[in-house]
């Protein structure tokens, strides 16, 4: 190849994202809609870290772990809602190639960390009903922080390993992304060179970033379930299943509209059909989560009264 080639390769400069509709009389329903539901997600998040940090009886692992989890909810619906946002309000997006990208690894990036912090989460619940004796010592801050680091650390591969694989792709002809942000299937369709190795590596991604975080889940809540079952009072088995309901739920909506989204590599062409479901994975799920966590606990509702009222914890 020629040394001047490779500045060459890419000759797409800018992606023209179609977002959720070209109506323009919508643009403007669709941006107070999205701005509420940003600004719900965000608020929502926030309550939760507050009420984490000023409430005495939440400084355990599992809040810890749903601390992590409210931050990397904001973070997620960052990266993607505020470009749409001012998308909508310019009545297009014209996204850099180079801004692109940068979307796509830092979604990718995140939304691992989510994935794999939902495991460790489901592990701290089987922890703490199936070794409670010694859950303190299994479950100290810094096993707490070490399986954080661990959780950050297997996504930003997993994020660095599809920027970097996509930025070598040629876009030479197409620019026009059917998505309303940037992500690897809509991506691929635009590229003029091979996306075989691609595709096997989103494949191999998705994998080790939904398949083993899902069995590992599902082999913990079997023993969480086991030993409920074991429990004779029948208050003992509500309580012992409410700490677990919360994150259940959390996990099949998380996973279910993931897998649904990157599980699919046969499809060829993106519909709307996958904006629906970018939006259930980029924005409801992020803002359903303070809601479902604080739903049917009386620890945390207690903790956010005390947060918006301004009043001390009990000592």
């Amino acid at each position: 190849m020629e040394p001047g080639a490779w500045r060459n390769r890419t000759t797409v400069t800018e992606f023209i994202l179609l977002g959720l509709t070209e109506n323009i009389r919508l643009q403007p329903i669709l941006f107070v809609i999205f701005l509420f539901a940003y600004v719900i997600t965000v608020g929502g998040n926030l309550s939760i870290l507050a009420a984490i940090f000023v409430e005495p009886k939440l400084h355990t692992p599992m809040y810890y772990f749903l601390g992590n989890l409210s931050l990397l909810d904001i973070g997620c619906i960052t990266v993607t809602v505020p470009p749409m946002l001012a998308c909508l309000l310019d009545h297009q997006c014209r996204v850099p190639y180079a801004a692109c990208i940068s979307q796509l690894f830092f979604f990718h990036l995140l939304a691992g960390v989510d994935c794999h912090l939902l495991t460790a989460m489901a592990y701290d619940r089987y922890l703490a009903i199936c070794q409670p004796l010694t859950y303190s010592t299994r479950m100290s801050r810094e096993v707490q922080g070490a399986l954080v680091g661990i959780c950050s650390t297997i996504s930003f591969i997993n994020a660095l390993t599809h920027t970097v694989a996509i930025s070598v792709l040629d876009f030479c002809g197409p620019n026009v992304v059917n998505h309303f942000y940037c992500d690897l299937p809509p991506l691929f369709q635009l590229s003029c060179s091979s996306t075989h190795v691609n595709g096997q590596l989103l494949f191999v991604g998705a994998t080790f970033m939904g398949v083993f975080p899902m069995i590992l889940i599902s082999v913990s809540y079997a023993h969480v379930t086991a030993a409920v079952l074991r429990i004779r009072s029948v208050e003992g088995r509500k309580k012992a299943f409410s700490t677990c309901g919360s994150h259940l739920t959390v996990v099949c909506i998380f996973y279910g509209t993931g897998f649904f989204s990157y599980m699919r590599l046969g499809s060829v062409s993106a519909s709307d059909k996958d904006k629906g479901i970018g939006i259930l994975n980029t924005i409801l799920s992020p803002m359903l989560n303070p809601v479902i966590y604080s739903l049917r606990n009386p620890d945390v509702q207690g903790a956010l009264k005390r947060v918006l009222t301004g009043k001390r914890p009990p000592e």
